[in-house]
């Protein structure tokens, strides 16, 4: 299915509505065949002053609560990288990871747009398993893509 120019159109002025009204909008991608869903965040860099988020192998609903959460609890302040975060949310921890823009550049469409020349950065969030593994541990299993290198400390 193509997407019209209206479609477009509508889709970047809701994108620029919700920066302005929120200082950030988040585009989710749902989950296709041989493709795990991702979501993230525009805007967070530029009126928040901390990196842009971006989550892969999460729903659309959960995702956009950790880049609310993230937004509210770090604006203007410090960003932990490679470190267990216990309090994004109750449902697991997380580590922030960096990444470069380069390696999301088929991801992070509205943010190429919306940044053009612009400088902005990204971090990725990295989650569990069900079980609770991460990454680095041997019996993890998830559809999570890993984009940055995750060096838990």
């Amino acid at each position: 299915m193509k997407t019209t120019e209206a479609q477009k159109k509508k889709y970047f002025k809701n994108v620029n509505d919700n920066i302005r009204k929120d200082g950030y909008h988040t585009t989710a991608v749902l989950e296709a065949e041989n493709a795990t869903p991702f979501a993230y965040s525009t805007g967070i860099y530029e009126n928040f002053k901390i990196p842009e988020l971006f989550i892969s192998g999460l729903g659309p609903n959960l995702s956009g609560q950790l880049i609310k959460s993230y937004a509210d609890q770090y604006k203007f302040g410090d960003v932990p990288l490679n470190k267990r975060i216990t309090d994004l949310t109750e449902k697991f921890a997380v580590y922030f990871i960096k990444v470069t823009n380069e390696s999301l550049s088929d991801y992070v469409l509205s943010s190429i747009r919306h940044y053009e020349d612009k400088k902005y950065e990204y971090l990725q969030v990295v989650f569990p398993d069900l079980n609770g593994n991460f990454p680095n541990e041997p019996s993890y299993d998830y559809d999570q893509k890993i984009f940055g290198d995750f060096e838990p400390k």
